[in-house]
């Protein structure tokens, strides 16, 4: 997750005392077995025989999705609390535990997703596994974490809020969903974590951490049979039932308009856009090209037109995170305070132009090499390998997700730049974050 999504918290992690080699950028299909226990719950499992490393990802169908303003948070302070602790033994315990093992574990909750994620030394599969389903399945949640952990939280809150980029990716999130769940920040606001007591916690907890909601990937130097034996003696005889439906919650509407906000930073920060396809529409890849060809590092347009050439920007780039439901396309800008009527004008002059100006052949193909290029670098490692396959199942995507998206993103044509451009950037929102003028 990027800083303009919603910076997830690490609750609990061990620095690693060992390094991963790089994996395969993407793993042969006979490399990758799914399984569903009869419980419910989903294996995948990753062979890769190269790296003595093991990497676990626990994700659970449990998010902001399925928060609401009342309980907003609700999904990472079930987390926070999880981690102080199991039935066996203390928050402590588990990090030393985890630590002897070579490894790092940490839990949080996120948007569409929440869950758990461990690695270690490959030797020691099993150790972590086991500590990983010690965790998901019998965490203490003692009433005495609950206000600490509030109070924490809270802190984190403060901070975020001090910050002026989170501050603005959280305004424009809300401006953009409005009543949309996705509006609401995964750490919560002041007010919900006030209402959030311990057997909201608790609840909460056992109506979401259930097998049928839960998928668990793990990627490394492990036996695909031996995983899923040990997952299944694990966790196979916790009781699990039909998936529920989801709560039905109408799409966000794109409704524009401009909001200026004073804050007090050495930079105003400008944000841009609007409402984006989700990760499975057919206009994800194109958008995602667009995204690239507007802010993909140093040979972006905004960085190059708004920073280099124009020295009109200190940061300036663009962000179009995968979500299940509508996403958002943000450009963003970090600017002088002097120069953000000037920057935010020359924003506004790129998103004519990429609208109604086709981009050139050259243009369009470094794009798609840089787009690619670092989607595979981002899944070298069996830690992010481990993510990315439990979060495609979490989503419904499926495990064939990474090649259709390779395929979609190498169909996308010029035309196919300018008509998304003119569909996603048609009505976008803007917000202008940074001390008042003349301070």
């Amino acid at each position: 997750m990027t800083i303009g999504r919603r910076l997830a918290v690490t609750l609990l992690a061990v620095t690693m005392l060992i390094v991963p080699g790089p994996a395969p950028a993407q793993a042969p299909a006979e490399n990758v077995r799914l399984t569903r226990l009869a419980n419910g719950l989903t294996v995948v499992v990753r062979e890769n025989p190269v790296a003595p490393v093991v990497a676990i990802a626990l994700l659970v169908r449990m998010g902001s999705r399925w928060e609401t303003p009342d309980n907003a948070g609700i999904s990472n302070f079930t987390h926070a609390v999880m981690v102080k602790g199991t039935a066996k033994r203390g928050g402590g315990e588990l990090a030393e535990a985890v630590a002897g093992l070579g490894g790092k574990i940490s839990a949080a909750g996120d948007v569409d997703y929440s869950g758990i994620q461990a690695s270690a030394l490959a030797r020691y599969w099993r150790e972590l596994l086991e500590l990983t389903a010690e965790l998901a399945l019998q965490p203490k949640m003692a009433p005495e974490d609950v206000d600490r952990e509030r109070d924490w939280l809270l802190s984190r809150l403060q901070r975020r809020r001090d910050n002026a980029p989170s501050r603005a990716f959280d305004e424009f999130y809300a401006a953009v969903y409005r009543s949309h769940p996705y509006a609401l920040p995964s750490l919560g606001t002041r007010e919900s974590l006030a209402r959030i007591d311990h057997a909201a916690l608790v609840a909460w907890y056992r109506a979401f951490y259930r097998p049928e909601r839960m998928t668990l990937a793990v990627s490394g130097q492990v036996s695909s049979a031996e995983v899923v034996a040990e997952a299944r003696r694990l966790f196979g005889a916790v009781p699990g039932a039909a998936m529920p439906p989801d709560p039905s919650v109408p799409p966000p509407r794109a409704s524009g308009g401009r909001i200026v906000l004073e804050a007090p930073a050495q930079q105003t920060q400008i944000l841009l856009g609007g409402l984006a396809p989700a990760l499975d529409d057919p206009d994800h890849a194109a958008v995602k090209v667009l995204s690239t060809i507007l802010g993909g590092g140093m040979a972006g347009r905004l960085f190059v037109e708004l920073r280099d050439r124009s020295a009109l920007a200190y940061t300036a780039t663009s962000y179009y995170d995968p979500v299940r439901e509508p996403g958002a396309l943000v450009l963003y800008l970090g600017t002088a305070p002097a120069s953000s009527a000037q920057a935010e004008q020359a924003l506004m002059r790129e998103v004519q132009k990429i609208r109604n100006v086709p981009v050139s052949d050259d243009e369009l193909t470094r794009a798609k090499g840089y787009l690619l290029g670092r989607y595979a670098m981002d899944r070298r490692t069996n830690e992010r390998l481990a993510w990315y396959l439990a979060f495609y199942e979490v989503e419904g995507v499926g495990r064939g997700y990474p090649e259709r998206f390779r395929q979609r993103v190498e169909a996308v044509t010029v035309a196919d730049v300018q008509r998304v451009a003119r569909t996603y950037l048609a009505q976008v929102t803007t917000i202008v974050l940074g001390p008042a003028p003349g301070r």
